[in-house]
């Protein structure tokens, strides 16, 4: 591929001539761009920015975003970011020190003078933030770009913090990997043979799909899996989000895949006679039994049930309020979503019964980045096959995974009584 080809706009940006904090933008989109031998830049809609909790980001990354933002760099394109290590309203009610709070705090305010939408959530095509098809997006977190590209066609790579924020101040990305049509074909072709039933038979399937392909792009096709998947105008907006954003988080998660083609679902399989490249490897799965196992440990007691990994929508807010109507909770139940979400929740009258069971409802945050050390939880029950693989490493917790309706029986009697 030949040398980087920038207009006349792009030229201007990294010569500074739009000033200090968007010519260093424009210098690390176009090394990137450089590195991965792209053509040229690509405009991009929208962008969604990690590197928010200051658990990940320390001193070092929040002196990164004050300098930027003292440079004068502002975004160009609606932007978003990631979850922050702490509910942004109610850190001190859920037990956030507050050396943390101002820290994470003074991440925000750097994020506001860039420009950013300070709309912390891992699903930002839930609260306003919906791409179209074909559009091209600079995203950054895991399960969120597979979801855009898997399910809502779009494309966009797995961005970094720095980069992602990089390609929003300058309006664009290098038009590399999951950009071109040539990287998303498919690289494996998986025959699922087993019955897909609930949410969280298709994150262990997702479990299972990013482990065999790594950082490929798999084509999954569903023989025994829900007919009506295939026939959806708009499977975003249908009872089928809770199964496709529990497989896209847990496809990124177990692998690194960022595209996940889905027969009859992803746009492309209907559209590409060429999807499938020529080397292909086949594969197939026959049961989902080696995912349920590899993410339960032994434990049968559970002292924190997690849900909203990826954040809970609207619709699973409303069934955790039907499963905890008249109960209580004997330990811990935190439940994360987004704050527009938790908004629209209270307007329906979700949240009275959610909360009068003892559960906790946390917004712009998750588990995974928020200061967990300290707080002597040991076993964590959840219906995410993502938290399932993250929680061990970045929390210390061991799991129990399985169907929402068990984990809210975990919350209610503090014992794991299984995964049927």
């Amino acid at each position: 591929m030949g040398e980087l080809q920038l207009s006349c706009t792009d030229q201007q940006f990294l010569a500074g001539e739009r000033g200090e904090g968007a010519r260093l933008a424009a210098q690390l989109v176009v090394a990137l761009g450089s590195i991965y031998g792209a053509r040229d830049l690509v405009p991009i809609s929208s962008v969604q920015v990690a590197g928010v909790s200051y658990r990940n980001l320390g001193e070092a990354g929040l002196e990164f975003l004050q300098s930027w933002a003292e440079a004068g760099a502002r975004v160009r394109v609606p932007s978003m970011l990631n979850p922050a290590g702490m509910d942004l309203l109610a850190w001190q009610e859920h037990g956030i020190p507050e050396a943390f709070a101002r820290r994470q705090q003074a991440v925000i305010e750097a994020y506001k003078r860039l420009g950013v939408t300070v709309s912390c959530t891992c699903t930002p095509y839930l609260v306003g933030m919906r791409p179209r098809h074909g559009e091209h997006l600079a995203w950054s977190e895991s399960s969120a770009v597979a979801f855009a590209n898997s399910i809502l066609g779009a494309r966009t790579n797995r961005e970094g913090g720095p980069s992602a924020l990089a390609a929003a101040i300058l309006g664009k990305t290098a038009r590399y990997g999951l950009h071109l049509d040539e990287a998303r074909r498919a690289t494996h072709v998986i025959d699922v043979a087993c019955p897909l039933d609930r949410p969280t038979d298709f994150g262990a399937l997702g479990y299972l799909v990013g482990r065999m392909a790594g950082d490929g792009v798999p084509l999954l096709r569903l023989r025994a899996g829900p007919a009506a998947l295939a026939r959806l105008e708009d499977p975003a907006a249908s009872r089928w989000l809770p199964h496709l954003k529990s497989l896209t988080a847990a496809v990124a998660a177990s692998g690194a895949v960022g595209l996940c083609h889905i027969e009859g679902v992803t746009p492309e399989t209907r559209e590409r006679p060429d999807l499938i490249a020529p080397q292909a490897t086949r594969l197939a799965i026959e049961s989902l039994r080696p995912a349920y196992e590899a993410l339960n440990g032994a434990e049968d007691y559970v002292d924190l049930v997690s849900v909203g990994c990826p954040h809970a929508s609207l619709g699973e807010l409303a069934q955790v309020a039907r499963l905890l109507r008249g109960r209580r909770t004997r330990v811990e139940l935190w439940i994360t979503t987004a704050r527009a979400t938790l908004q629209e929740a209270q307007r329906h009258g979700l949240l009275e019964p959610i909360l009068s069971a003892g559960a906790r409802v946390m917004a712009d945050t998750c588990l995974v980045v928020m200061p967990m050390a300290g707080r002597g939880f040991r076993v964590l029950a959840t219906d995410s096959a993502k938290m399932a693989v993250y929680a061990p490493a970045h929390c210390g917790l061991t799991t129990r995974f399985g169907p929402l309706e068990a984990c809210i029986e975990a919350a209610v009697t503090g014992r794991w009584q299984g995964t049927a």
